[in-house]
């Protein structure tokens, strides 16, 4: 069953496409000889998903945390999360921001398996941040009512599939055979509800109140709820060798972070002016938006849930323990 959906005065992301510059900055790698402050390197390339998950990161550029560290960042975005994920382990950027759910897919597989850390925590799910959307005046209102229906995720196997086929195994509704998932872009996930493309589509927010700007779309049900409810959603990633190498330089970005991730957890202001800063939100999208939670400590427990739940919706071939993965 659907939840009640409240609206709170925070802000969101506008939808962007591909990589784009969002923060001033000098490019390039910097270099790995020790910089003032003991710093191995001082100018970092930041790739992070459009998604309110990456609030804290726009704060720290806002509020100057970053420079207060040293640290010279240049934020980029991405739309296509496998492609930032290629792009780090090829040495191209110092952290990516995204969902857990394609860096566990790659410390987990079977073959040639990759090594990313996460230095901090980004975001946890919280009620209304993330939705099942069906479009106005639509005859679909409970979940049961999905069997044989397409639903739109961003991607396959992404955290969307995962948190979707939660929510239809809980209300006994067989993903990927009595409901099937078809592959979106968020940007575009509006226009497909409307066009009847699709029947129903997941959303994180902003694309969540841009759907119900743009198309009158609304919500059938939350995703955070039985077995995804609190759940983690983002992380700040690196891999073990660029950790390995640049110790100082991984501490002081986590420093800037976890200030950025209290001042986010408090101040709605906070959010909304990074946002409509860097990720270019309408002031009336930033006003409706539902953010997640900005956890300021790791969790062991709640990430090895979200492990443990892909295992069991097969996007894992074997289980996986994520406390190597955690930087403590």
């Amino acid at each position: 069953m659907s939840r009640l959906f409240r609206r709170r005065p925070f802000a969101g992301l506008a939808a962007l496409v591909g990589l784009g510059l969002l923060a001033a900055g000098c490019s390039g790698g910097g270099g790995g000889s020790a910089a003032p402050g003991g710093l191995e390197k001082t100018t970092l390339n930041v790739v992070a998903s459009p998604a309110m998950d990456s609030a804290g990161l726009y704060i720290a550029q806002e509020r100057g945390l970053f420079a207060a560290e040293g640290l010279n960042v240049t934020i980029q975005e991405t739309s296509n999360q496998t492609a930032a994920i290629n792009s780090q382990l090829a040495q191209k950027f110092d952290v990516t921001v995204g969902n857990y759910v394609p860096y566990i897919r790659a410390n987990g597989a079977a073959k040639h398996p990759a090594d990313f850390r996460v230095l901090a925590a980004g975001s946890i799910l919280q009620a209304n941040n993330e939705q099942i959307m069906v479009r106005q005046n639509s005859n679909i209102s409970t979940i049961a009512q999905l069997v044989g229906k397409h639903i739109a995720v961003n991607a396959p196997n992404s955290m969307g599939t995962l948190l979707v086929s939660s929510v239809l195994t809980d209300n006994a509704v067989q993903a990927g055979q009595q409901a099937h998932f078809i592959s979106v872009p968020f940007n575009n996930m509006a226009t497909a509800l409307a066009t009847r493309q699709v029947d129903a589509a997941w959303m994180p927010e902003p694309y969540v109140a841009q759907a119900e700007e743009k198309v009158g779309a609304v919500p059938l049900a939350d995703s955070d709820q039985g077995t995804t409810q609190s759940l983690p959603i983002s992380g700040y990633m690196v891999t073990a060798s660029w950790l390995k190498k640049y110790p100082n330089t991984a501490a002081a970005f986590r420093t800037a972070i976890l200030k950025a991730q209290a001042i986010a957890a408090t101040d709605p202001a906070a959010i909304q002016q990074g946002m409509v800063k860097f990720a270019i939100t309408q002031n009336r999208t930033a006003a409706i938006a539902n953010p997640p939670q900005f956890p300021t400590q790791q969790n062991t427990v709640l990430l090895q849930r979200l492990a443990d739940l892909m295992l069991k919706f097969n996007m894992l071939q074997q289980k996986y323990v994520v406390n190597p993965m955690i930087v403590k």
